[in-house]
């Protein structure tokens, strides 16, 4: 299944307090999880940045991604960015013939 990694900036109204920030996140997880089943999440990092956070996921397809970025946005970021992660190996697979 295809890794994806997903960057995603708050709005400022998210970050109260850190009991807010909790409960907004807990029900963007149950939605995810609810909505996205098929979707395997492998990391979450809060990120010190230009991005608040990072979720490492895999989805069997790009509309999957896409539907996360989508359920993130309606839970508050107001940026969201879906990466196709490749693994280093398969990179230079995909490289060796340039």
């Amino acid at each position: 299944m295809p890794t994806y990694v997903l960057l995603s900036k708050l709005s400022p109204g998210n970050f109260s307090d850190s009991e807010t920030r909790r409960t907004i996140g807990r029900d963007w997880l149950s939605t995810l999880k609810e909505k996205c089943p098929e979707v395997h999440w492998k990391e979450h990092y809060a990120l010190l940045g230009e991005y608040d956070f990072m979720d490492i996921y895999e989805a069997p397809d790009e509309k999957a991604a896409a539907k996360v970025a989508m359920i993130t946005m309606s839970k508050g970021a107001m940026n969201a960015v879906n990466l196709t992660a490749i693994p280093y190996k398969d990179y230079l697979d995909v490289i060796k013939d340039i």
